[in-house]
């Protein structure tokens, strides 16, 4: 499960019709979680592209396919503090694309119940990332309502999976959800 580049979520009944409309685009797997899978790709935008006009085609693939995403970054973590050792050099260099801009982190967790807490680090790297921001003479702020950027958290038990959405991205593609 290390080396996957993609997390999607189906609707239920929606798994088999999934990998069917996504495998030609790369190596699909079972999570262990209900209804989440992972895939590698070679070329997440071209996946996104190719989704989007199949979105746009045929509107009932929204019926068994949930969300999504494509991540820039993964990595395993054992504890909170581990998680929160390795996201900090995977999140820095968002901050320079962060500036001026509204952002917030939304963290979908799966596993870790009761020892990690999505709320938590959604807040602690929000937090994070505006001191960042600031200390680099940015204006950059967190909003939950039309924000420029989502910076995408996806763990699948002690993986993580780390991606920044900005507004034309989010605008453009139907199947990045993030609430």
């Amino acid at each position: 499960m290390h080396n996957w580049n993609v997390i999607i979520t189906v609707h239920e009944g929606g798994f088999v019709a999934a990998c069917e409309l996504l495998e030609q685009y790369g190596r699909i797997s079972k999570t262990g979680f209900f209804n989440v899978l992972v895939m590698r790709t070679d070329d997440p935008r071209e996946l996104m592209e190719w989704l989007k006009a199949q979105f746009e085609a045929n509107p009932a693939i929204g019926s068994f396919l949930n969300r999504l995403i494509p991540v820039e970054h993964v990595f395993s973590f054992q504890t909170t503090a581990d998680f929160r050792i390795k996201i900090i050099p995977i999140v820095e260099p968002y901050i320079s694309r962060l500036m001026d801009k509204t952002f917030y982190v939304r963290m979908h967790r799966r596993g870790f119940k009761g020892r990690l807490s999505s709320m938590e680090e959604e807040r602690w790297l929000d937090g994070y990332l505006h001191e960042c921001i600031l200390k680099a003479g940015g204006d950059g702020r967190i909003s939950f309502e039309n924000p420029d950027a989502v910076l995408s958290v996806e763990t699948i038990a002690q993986h993580v999976g780390v991606g920044l959405w900005l507004r034309d991205d989010i605008d453009r593609y139907p199947f990045l959800r993030f609430d």
